[in-house]
């Protein structure tokens, strides 16, 4: 950490015990930020607090050593089983649940409290091994948990803290009831420790807050940017064909190194990464759909350097800590004007400073307006220098093996070396529209047919061809013209 984003106050100055201060010195935390500061006198007084604060400013610092000082200092309670843990803290993402895991690891190795992590998609029956051994600290996302709850792996009587971290993430992704289940299974909000973090405290968020928390400080951090200060950011007003061969050109010329690169779709994902590995640059694509194995390990070499270049949609915008993360490129504007906020603040993090480079085309540009009324400051917006302009041949772009290709899925392989089916002509004949928001015109392979009607010609291919029969002797004798494009 820097000094530029810190407070006068010491860590060491809170009372902690040995064993935490110990934790603390390993992590290289000395000063406080100002969330920091501000929260931590009042939840190791035994307050319940609800946070608002950007995205990386100290706040998991902030609740896992509230809840460390806490366990030191209320002993368990005469009884209490290893499969009840006496903290829980919940997370809306696998991702943030890792992160947590992996601070909490190094603030408590001299505590001796076991921590458990849980979240879906992989390691099933090892975290269940884990909770039958036990746990003090157990972290996790809202499905998995209440699957084991329900098995009766582990109950949450005994529980004594309880975080829940971004928690306007968790109504955004559907899990409310899912948070309230678990909440309603732990001891009364006087009973033990609340914490609520979020990057909003907004109306939901704050009714949450006092439904389920006992009379709770409201502690507000307001920079004058929404936007970490350390963040450099431009746009580009660009057309949608130029903004493949801008991304190149950036990565050519500006030399970015560590680089995330926001996309809205997953199909958006697959193409500029097909376009980026067809022309000298690897990467990797994080979404959605990832398995989770594949999504930490893709984690972890970006994290080294391994992967130069991260293709990622809004999966990865909220809570995850990268280190040195040098630029942030919004290939697509977003349309929800916090997730830009989210996006840019993966660079410039514990006060280092970074750069977020913004893709103003004509298809996203309309969300530009209500983005800068959110972060209070006009981004600085500049025409596309010719020479950022590189000469990308439309045959470079690579395709991955599992990737389905419109207008070609249910044709031989030999398709596949005719270099153009039916829908890459289309898509060269027609300008863009509006409608085709997530589609760039800057690839005529990727844009050849719409998603949509895709998923009706797979499943009920043998339906509709019966309906184009009918209609077809419905008609009057003149000449089908448009018959042929409809079916090609």
């Amino acid at each position: 950490m820097t000094h530029t984003h810190l407070t006068q106050t010491r860590f060491d100055g809170f009372g902690f015990s040995d064993p935490i201060l110990r934790g603390i010195r390993d992590a290289g935390f000395e000063y406080c930020t100002p969330i920091q500061a501000q929260t931590l006198p009042l939840a190791l007084a035994g307050h319940d607090v609800a946070g608002q604060a950007q995205t990386g400013t100290g706040k998991t610092a902030v609740f896992l050593l509230a809840v460390l000082h806490r366990l030191e200092t209320e002993p368990a309670a005469p009884g209490r089983k290893p499969t009840q843990p006496r903290a829980l803290i919940l997370a809306p993402t696998r991702e943030l649940a890792v992160q947590i895991h992996k601070d909490a690891t190094v603030l408590a190795a001299h505590t001796g409290h076991r921590l458990a992590l849980v979240f879906g998609g992989t390691g099933y029956e090892q975290q269940r091994r884990d909770l039958e051994a036990g746990v003090d600290i157990l972290i996790g996302t809202p499905g998995r948990l209440i699957d084991y709850f329900k098995q009766h792996i582990f109950d949450l009587r005994e529980v004594q803290a309880v975080v829940l971290d971004e928690a306007d993430r968790m109504f955004d992704l559907g899990f409310i009831k899912d948070i309230r289940f678990l909440l309603r299974r732990c001891p009364k909000p006087d009973q033990r420790l609340g914490m609520l973090f979020s990057a909003t405290l907004s109306y939901r968020v704050t009714e949450l807050a006092y439904e389920h928390m006992n009379h709770p400080e409201m502690i507000r951090i307001e920079p004058d940017r929404v936007t970490a200060e350390g963040v450099r950011e431009v746009g580009y007003m660009t057309a949608n064909e130029e903004k493949i061969p801008l991304l190149i050109g950036l990565l050519r010329h500006k030399a970015l190194t560590r680089t995330i690169v926001f996309v809205n779709t997953k199909r958006a994902a697959d193409r500029v990464w097909g376009y980026l590995e067809g022309n000298g640059f690897h990467a990797a694509i994080l979404s959605g759909d990832v398995p989770q194995n594949k999504r930490l390990s893709l984690l972890k070499r970006f994290q080294s350097g391994e992967l130069p270049v991260l293709v990622a949609t809004d999966v990865a915008a909220r809570g995850l800590h990268i280190p040195d993360v040098s630029h942030v490129v919004n290939f697509d504007l977003p349309e929800d004007r916090e997730d830009y906020v989210h996006r840019v603040g993966r660079t410039a993090r514990a006060g280092a400073s970074g750069d977020a480079i913004s893709f103003v085309c004509e298809t996203h540009a309309f969300s530009l307006p209500e983005i800068e009324a959110f972060i209070g400051h006009r981004i600085p917006t500049e025409r596309v220098p010719e020479e950022l302009l590189a000469h990308v041949d439309r045959k470079s772009r690579v395709h991955r093996d599992d990737e389905p290709i419109p207008g070609r899925e249910r044709r031989g392989r030999g398709e596949r070396r005719g270099g153009g089916g039916h829908g890459e002509r289309r898509e060269r004949s027609r300008p863009p529209r509006r409608t085709e928001a997530r589609a760039p015109t800057a690839e005529p392979t990727a844009t050849a047919a719409p998603e949509q009607p895709q998923a009706p010609a797979e499943s009920g291919a043998a339906e509709q061809r019966p309906r184009r029969r009918r209609r077809r002797r419905a008609e009057p004798p003149n000449p089908p013209a448009g018959d042929a494009p409809a079916g090609s």
